[in-house]
């Protein structure tokens, strides 16, 4: 199955994982998918991230949290959607819950958080919320 809007279904698998408690998740990989992931490991939203290879094909494995923890993800959004796309200038990135949460941002410079972007005086398109 063909998705129109890769990164929307990468968030929903990883907030269906989390309701009924899973650990990990594997999905078909995409290099904007796998720097999302990435940049969510990093700001300590995810455990880990890696990319394998099966049968010719690559596979993005999310490990969303370690056995007998909870997940660190309370609330995961897709801001701009390909209907209607979201572009912020540098002064209005939001900032999510108070500095808690974070915003992932395509920047002309690739894809950051939203603190990295306002840092480096970037706008761009808003792809995600996460809290």
């Amino acid at each position: 199955m063909v998705s129109t809007d890769p990164i929307a279904d990468m968030l929903t698998r990883i907030r269906n994982a989390i309701m009924v408690n899973k650990a990990e998740i594997s999905l078909p990989y995409s290099i904007v998918k796998e720097t999302v992931a990435r940049i969510l490991a990093e700001e300590g939203f995810l455990a880990d991230v890696t990319v394998e290879e099966l049968a010719g094909r690559k596979i993005l494995e999310i490990k969303i949290n370690d056995s007998n923890k909870p997940a660190l993800i309370t609330e995961i959004a897709r801001i701009s959607k390909p209907g209607r796309r979201v572009y912020v200038k540098t002064g209005n990135i939001p900032i999510v819950k108070r500095g808690r949460g974070i915003v992932v941002v395509s920047t002309s410079q690739g894809v950051m958080a939203g603190s990295k972007a306002r840092d480096k005086r970037l706008g761009g398109e808003l792809i995600c919320k996460v809290y």
